[in-house]
């Protein structure tokens, strides 16, 4: 029974340090800042990296050629290697009624030894660029409402260096209610927007799917070229502008939506656990310390509570009630921006222990050499992630 009690003091230590010193990670208040009219729109190049993207562009690339900006504005595709048409039906939307925006499709060829092909496409991208004031990096799969480039620019004119939303993700099957609330809270986590838009604090990150940054403090950081071979490149860019003495604001979206489908367990498994270890810098120490961080974090609660009710005595039942009920009421605000209902929030540990699956699996695919594997494009597991972010700043 003392041993169930001590667990449960643990593990309610930690929730209540979580839910008072962690940037108010759980809040989904964070959104884009307003700013005002600036006297003279900065020019823009909105950089979009596209592999095999035929089956969605037609859902997005028109959302960003109709934006009606009130500066100069062009969007350029980088068709990264495509084979299903992706350069060529870019083009024919570009053609349709309703683009305001003139688009460029070019390609800069397989990418060179050291270079991952996201990177590689941004750089060239931004080279096609030219002299722009600001540049927009933003997804194949992001679909833009109206007014979102203007209020990007807006956000970024009022004293920020890196502009970024986390886009809002499809909730349409069952796989992605249960599962990407709890990605996007778990990134919240890892990385609480409160401490990243602190110019002061090491805390650094971005959503690669819409990112506004100025060009000017991109080429004093010192380019892409600096992060050419990190494969989490949207938050290995974030610290590169902040250690550059850039301020970056992070938050999530109301105006940029991806529509990319993850119907089944197995995409969504492959969709996180290509990177999991990756985040983890292939240290099997920090694999271990993550696999107990997350069972005693959130498989903890539940676990002292049902001890607590089979013998482990009724202060053990009490601890593991409160630490689960934190848990739950930190969960539920994502679970309403997402739509889902919050009552659902108690389940989290279900979706956790999915998490810590999905990470010991990609450590196993690093162990057997299966590296990371993207659209037909794999980078090996013994690649350096010496340019990978420390998940800590």
């Amino acid at each position: 029974m003392i041993g169930w009690e001590i667990a449960g003091g643990v593990v309610l230590t930690v929730w209540l340090w979580l839910l008072t010193c962690r940037g108010r990670f759980w809040s989904t208040a964070p959104r884009l800042p307003g700013g005002t009219e600036p006297d003279h729109w900065p020019s823009v190049a909105v950089v979009i990296p596209a592999r095999r993207e035929a089956d969605v562009l037609p859902r997005t690339l028109p959302s960003v050629l109709a934006q009606h900006y009130p500066g100069r504005a062009r969007v350029i595709l980088v068709d990264d290697g495509s084979d299903d048409g992706t350069g060529e039906l870019a083009e024919s939307l570009a053609r349709a009624p309703g683009a305001e925006l003139p688009l460029t499709v070019t390609s800069p060829g397989a990418p060179p030894p050291g270079w991952t092909g996201k990177t590689r496409a941004l750089a060239h991208g931004v080279v096609e660029a030219g002299r722009v004031d600001r540049l927009l990096f933003t997804d194949a799969d992001i679909a833009h409402a109206p007014g979102s480039l203007t209020e990007l620019v807006r956000a970024c004119e009022s004293g920020y260096d890196l502009v970024s939303q986390m886009a809002v993700l499809r909730t349409g099957s069952r796989w992605e209610r249960l599962i990407v609330p709890a990605f996007v809270y778990f990134f919240a986590m890892l990385f609480p927007f409160r401490l990243v838009n602190r110019t002061a604090h090491r805390t650094a990150a971005a959503a690669g799917g819409c990112v506004l940054l100025r060009r000017a403090t991109l080429e004093r950081a010192g380019g892409l070229s600096a992060i050419r071979g990190a494969l989490i490149d949207d938050v290995a860019l974030a610290r590169l502008v902040k250690r550059a003495g850039g301020a970056v604001w992070l938050g999530l979206a109301g105006k940029v939506r991806s529509v990319r489908c993850y119907p089944r367990l197995r995409d969504l498994w492959h969709m996180i656990s290509r990177s999991a270890y990756t985040q983890l810098r292939h240290s099997p120490t920090l694999l271990a310390a993550t696999v107990l961080g997350l069972a005693l974090v959130f498989l903890g609660p539940p676990a002292v509570t049902i001890a607590g009710l089979t013998g482990g005595g009724p202060a053990a039942l009490l601890l593991g009630v409160a630490a689960w009920a934190i848990m739950a009421g930190t969960f539920a605000p994502m679970l309403g921006y997402y739509g889902q209902p919050r009552a659902a929030a108690p389940l989290l540990p279900a979706t956790a222990a999915l998490y810590l699956l999905m990470t010991l699996d990609s450590a196993r695919r690093h162990r057997y050499g299966h590296g990371t594997s993207w659209k037909g494009r794999t980078y090996p597991a013994a690649r350096s992630s010496a340019r990978e972010p420390d998940s800590s700043e």
